[in-house]
């Protein structure tokens, strides 16, 4: 399986999502191929947010490798599945598909967690550290669910 987390920018919730997700998957030895983009341009070709790599880096997750792109309609031929962390990504992504046969692989990541009261990751990118925090745990919970609904 091949998965895309998508946000605004990829700097903070999207490349976040995608090392956790690599890591669940590295620790239950599964096969997920897993990569990130971000729905608009601010911030191609730059590392994560220092504060979204100090978060991860201390539950031993490692993305400052990682470079924020942009979101191309490729993707959805490349990949089974987008997770956007918000409505409004979604929304974007939905326009990008090349066809509404494609649309359907575009989701939104918090629908792996129906029992958390918040359907979207909020943005941390204006806050303080504990954004991050909050972020990690719902990503974590969403990737979580992900691994258990995808076969073995």
């Amino acid at each position: 399986m091949k998965v895309l987390m998508v946000c605004l920018g990829n700097i903070c919730r999207s490349p976040m999502a995608e090392g956790i997700l690599r890591e669940l998957a590295r620790q239950e030895m599964r096969e997920i191929i897993v990569d990130s983009a971000g729905t608009s341009d601010y911030h191609v070709g730059e590392a994560p947010d220092p504060r979204a790599q100090a978060e991860l880096r201390r539950r031993g997750i490692e993305i400052g490798h990682l470079r924020g792109r942009q979101l191309t309609p490729q993707d959805f031929h490349e990949f089974d599945l987008l997770l956007a962390m918000d409505m409004a990504n979604l929304r974007n992504m939905r326009r990008m598909a090349p066809g509404p046969e494609l649309t359907a692989k575009a989701r939104l990541i918090m629908d792996l967690v129906p029992e958390h009261p918040l359907r979207e990751v909020p943005d941390p990118y204006y806050g303080g550290d504990e954004g991050f925090t909050n972020v990690y745990d719902m990503l974590v919970m969403a990737c979580r669910n992900l691994l258990v609904h995808v076969h073995r």
